[in-house]
């Protein structure tokens, strides 16, 4: 089974050019996927106008572990999909794969 939950963006208003995660969605998820059986395997977001590579920022705020999808948005439109995870002090690309 897999659930993807929405979270609001506490750096909402630095015009979607930064992201953080609010933690009462991050609680409420953590207790969702555990009360399910399930457990949060990572994050995603997006990067308009600018390739899905992880940021300096993103580096800054990243949890070992995690899975970090980043989605890159050109002209208001999807553009591309990555995943990134930790690996010692820089990210390292996640093969993508499609499950039904």
């Amino acid at each position: 089974m897999v659930e993807v939950r929405e979270a609001r963006n506490l750096r909402a208003a630095d015009g979607g050019r930064r992201y953080e995660l609010d933690p009462a969605a991050h609680l409420a998820a953590e207790e969702r996927a555990q009360a399910a059986g399930l457990a949060v395997v990572g994050v995603w977001h997006s990067h308009p106008d600018r390739p899905a590579v992880p940021s300096e920022e993103d580096l800054r705020g990243a949890w070992p572990g995690w899975s970090y999808a980043i989605v890159a948005v050109a002209a208001g439109a999807p553009d591309g999909l990555r995943a990134w995870r930790l690996a010692g002090a820089r990210f390292a690309e996640e093969e993508l794969r499609a499950w039904s």
